[in-house]
């Protein structure tokens, strides 16, 4: 992805691989629904500051799933 939004902290888990493989799905699949809930909010929203709040909430949830997804994968080819 892009260069990180600016103040831009990671304050999840980092380290994935200690995760379950159920805990992985579970988080997966709330990532998911959060974008999906961020998206539809963006939808009835306007102004330049809601803009930029839900730009950087999408960025960081599409980062962590992107993450996470990396590791599903990796966990795949195992």
């Amino acid at each position: 992805m892009a260069g990180r939004p600016v103040g831009w902290e990671n304050k999840g888990v980092s380290d994935f691989s200690v995760l379950s493989s159920e805990e992985l799905a579970r988080r997966i699949a709330i990532l998911r629904d959060n974008i999906r809930q961020i998206t539809e909010q963006a939808t009835s929203q306007s102004g330049a500051a809601d803009e930029e709040r839900n730009a950087e909430r999408l960025w960081r949830q599409n980062d962590e799933l992107e993450n996470l997804l990396n590791e599903q994968d990796r966990r795949n080819k195992k």
